[in-house]
């Protein structure tokens, strides 16, 4: 559950419990160990965790060997509340010592009792562990954990952290191996991506980071998330733009285009800095992909303040923005505000906002009609594929593309996830594009890996990164 550090933190699970002779359970059958990796960032994020455990109660009581572990964010916030609400779950553990989670299974299956393990700080970084990827072609790649921001809204820096980087060398070494496995596309991570270096007092190394990352053989896509408006400097745009496997792409969180609501969230920039690197962005690079995250109905916000926000997505054109109804975080400076906004309120300007969203990104994407895209095949993107016939994956500015099946000069073709299609853009939609005129197919190392049941991974502390004191 949660953001994409979630899935990377995942992966480290399923790679920390093979290595300890857990094998994964086909679709349908029920598990021995059920894993729940949580998100704490917004109140629906502990609705769904705690319906999803109610669902496994009968579950348990049919199988009570079964184990259920709870880690993540919400663990690290709740820890004792999860075993209260839920007194069958086996394990709860933090954000700092995702390793220990074989340790505890194996400790509370042999003592017959709860095992909670919640620590303060980071135990052992998690890009060392063992890692299982799902996809053949794409893998996460994590840059840095923790966050310096003070945003009065996130509760994310209380529970993983100050910010921690990795050295630059173990970051590329880990890329390396993973593109000799056939993967082909790599998404830096980071809580605040683009501030990474601030460790080590080196205020271009996520510039050179990207530079460097085009200089490796066989990686053909480099993208990253989520950067911050105050770190992002002209020589991350230069390094975008000059770099030839860094993506037309940028997610760049908004949050408010009011200055009074973005002094409030303790967000360092304002509306006319925010709307400068949109527009720097775009000189650089005419053809980028935008994105960005909003939220509506922050504590005081006003008709005028929300205005202010439309103002900003009709003058950036987002590709797509992710909108968020404001939900008070206890620990959060913003729980206790003053002028609390209604929610029927904060509903209706959320819906305004998506009717503009959706009405500025359906127009940007029927400039798509009739050009040619190319479109990386990925899993789980589309989920009318097997009714349609069509292959889902993203174009290089991250457009979700719907691709035809159909035949090139008669032959058939094979497509798998992984492989590289060139199709021309039939139909446009707000969030996706259809391409019915396939042009070309090109078969990957990564399609190959796909359809032989391989899927890359790394053994943990493969990159000598030592284990940090407690």
């Amino acid at each position: 559950m949660g953001c994409q550090m979630n899935v990377h933190d995942s992966e480290r699970f399923a790679g920390l419990l093979e290595d300890a002779g857990y094998v994964s359970v086909p679709e349908g059958e029920v598990a021995d160990v059920i894993v729940f990796n949580t998100c704490a960032v917004r109140e629906n994020a502990d609705n769904k965790l705690y319906g999803s455990l109610s669902n496994l109660v009968k579950v348990k009581e049919k199988k009570p060997n079964l184990q259920i572990a709870v880690g993540g964010c919400l663990a690290q916030k709740d820890r004792g509340e999860i075993l209260r609400k839920a007194p069958y779950v086996d394990v709860v553990f933090g954000t700092h010592n995702l390793d220990a989670l074989p340790v505890l299974l194996e400790r509370a299956r042999i003592e017959q009792e709860n095992q909670i393990e919640i620590l303060e700080s980071l135990d052992v970084f998690p890009s060392t562990l063992p890692a299982r990827r799902d996809a053949a072609h794409s893998a996460w790649v994590s840059v840095s954990v923790g966050c310096n921001n003070t945003c009065t809204f996130c509760i994310v820096p209380a529970l993983r952290g100050r910010e921690r980087d990795r050295r630059p060398a173990d970051i590329l070494n880990e890329i390396k191996t993973l593109v000799d496995q056939g993967v082909l596309e790599v998404t830096l991570l980071g809580q605040n991506v683009n501030a990474y270096g601030v460790e080590f007092g080196d205020r271009y190394a996520f510039a050179d980071l990207l530079r460097a990352c085009g200089k490796i053989d066989g990686l053909e896509r480099v993208r990253f998330t989520s950067p911050h408006p105050r770190d992002f400097t002209d020589h991350v745009i230069d390094a975008m733009a000059e770099t030839w496997n860094v993506m037309p792409q940028l997610h760049m969180p908004l949050q408010s285009g009011s200055d009074r609501i973005l002094q409030a969230m303790r967000r360092s920039y304002r509306k006319e800095k925010y709307l400068g690197i949109i527009e720097r962005v775009r000189t650089a690079m005419p053809d980028a992909a935008i994105t960005t995250d909003i939220i509506t109905g922050f504590p005081g916000e006003t008709e005028e303040d929300f205005l202010e926000t439309m103002d900003v997505v009709s003058q950036a054109k987002y590709s797509g923005i992710f909108t968020f109804q404001y939900s008070k975080r206890p620990g959060t400076p913003a729980a206790t505000m003053p002028n609390q906004v209604p929610a029927e309120i904060v509903q209706e300007r959320h819906e305004r906002l998506v009717e503009l969203g959706n009405a500025i990104a359906w127009e940007e994407n029927k400039k798509f009609v009739g050009q040619h895209v190319e479109v990386m095949v990925a899993t789980g993107e589309g989920r009318k594929d097997s009714d349609t016939g069509r292959a889902s994956g993203r174009a290089r500015d991250f457009r979700l593309v719907h691709v035809s099946r159909s035949d090139i000069d008669g032959v058939e073709q094979k497509i798998r996830p992984g492989d590289v299609l060139t199709a021309e853009v039939t139909h446009a939609a707000p969030y996706h594009l259809t391409a019915d005129k396939l042009i070309a197919v090109r078969h990957t190392d990564a399609g190959d890996n796909f359809e032989a049941g391989q899927r890359p991974s790394t053994p943990g502390v493969m990159l000598g990164i030592p284990t940090l004191k407690k």
